[in-house]
């Protein structure tokens, strides 16, 4: 695939992969690529956990779907996360940004609204919202045939100093060079968040996968090939809407046109 349709169609893989196992080939295909990305003095402060054992899958899915559920149910997922949410084509047309909720079960689509805000706790309650959510991340995790894990070197991850900052821009590269990567032999990919915003879940996970004292655990992502006629999950939404040049870049100085 050219580099530029890779960028192009990149995309975040919010339904299952195909019942298929990364090939090892491939597997060293992503490690390979990641090891060329850019860092800071050449510190390559990266490494990596390629995860494909069924059993560590399921417990890590299990801890993913638990973890979604509470965060909805103690109010932390929508203070943290409304402003992005778009019920309507109109809506995420105007803002080019944020996700569209475009696809859930048809008795809620009359409560979206209500559902997807701060006070609609009781609404949610009512319908399992955080259930079916939850029961949905576990299901998507543990079907997954790779999660791919990145850590970074508490040498150089140092949060508040220009060396943590410098290393997780490098890690970002890695991440965006993995997106292409897959995009470009038929997989897909999406980061796996909802733990690491519970740091007790996010230790359980760092502690299972053996990781040492002086590595940070920083992203998970699951990835596979893609099926275009796997079912999308219960609730889900899209997000290919882009701003374009103009709202986004200036020339030479803030506010010039571009």
């Amino acid at each position: 695939m050219d580099l530029f349709d890779a960028i192009v169609n990149r995309k975040t893989t919010n339904t299952r992969f195909a019942d298929k196992k990364v090939t090892a080939e491939h597997i060293e295909l992503l490690i390979k690529m990641a090891s060329h990305c850019p860092s800071h003095f050449n510190s390559q402060p990266w490494r990596f956990i390629a995860v494909t054992d069924e059993k560590i899958i399921g417990k890590i899915a299990k801890i993913a779907g638990d973890s979604m559920v509470q965060l909805m149910e103690d109010g932390r997922f929508w203070r943290q996360y409304r402003k992005y949410f778009r019920f309507s084509e109109e809506e995420i047309e105007k803002t080019k940004d944020g996700i569209h909720i475009d696809h859930l079960p048809a008795v809620l689509k009359p409560f979206v609204k209500t559902i997807f805000s701060e006070k609609g706790g009781k609404v949610m309650a009512k319908f399992k919202v955080p259930r079916i959510l939850g029961n949905d991340e576990e299901k998507l995790v543990a079907s997954s045939p790779l999660l791919f894990i990145i850590s970074l070197t508490k040498d150089e991850y140092k949060p508040g100093e220009l060396s943590g900052f410098y290393s997780v821009i490098s890690m970002g590269a890695v991440i965006q060079t993995l997106w292409l990567v897959t995009t470009a032999i038929g997989m897909g990919m999406q980061f796996i968040s909802t733990p690491g915003e519970i740091s007790e879940k996010w230790r359980e996970i760092s502690s299972m996968l053996n990781i040492p004292s002086d590595y940070e655990m920083c992203t998970i992502f699951r990835m596979g090939y893609v099926d275009p006629k796997i079912k999308r999950p219960t609730i889900d939404w899209k997000s290919s809407q882009r701003k374009g040049v103009s709202d986004l870049a200036f020339r030479d100085v803030w506010g010039k046109e571009i």
